[in-house]
């Protein structure tokens, strides 16, 4: 089974990294789930507003909204209990990551773009 990928801040503006992101992971033949409150398809696949709205175990979270917004979902994230999450630049969130990691939580400071460029992801 294809390993499935949430990105959390997905956005539809191609320029954005996290638009990058989706079509890297699509490109790579990954499942993506785009999350944002708002928007409702990103580069064609259906988009979720929370990750309450998760339902199938996650291979990877990949992070692209700030410190502030990671927190407000912080409880949403433990309970998803992805296997691996993601900070890109400018999302990092110590206190998040603690305790991700306390939770037995695999956690990551990387471009997600990065890694999926040399193969790391």
């Amino acid at each position: 089974m294809k390993r499935h990928i949430v990105v959390l801040g997905a956005s539809s503006k191609p320029e954005r990294y996290a638009n990058r992101a989706v079509r890297m992971l699509l490109q790579r033949d990954y499942r993506v789930t785009p999350v944002h409150p708002v928007e409702k398809i990103i580069e064609g696949l259906p988009v979720v507003s929370s990750l309450d709205e998760v339902t199938e175990p996650v291979d990877t979270l990949t992070v692209y909204v700030s410190l502030e917004a990671s927190m407000s979902v912080a409880e949403a994230i433990l309970h998803l209990r992805p296997g691996r999450v993601i900070f890109n630049p400018g999302a990092e969130n110590p206190v998040l990551m603690k305790r991700l990691e306390q939770k037995g939580i695999r956690v990551e400071e990387a471009c997600t773009l990065v890694l999926l460029s040399t193969g790391g992801f």
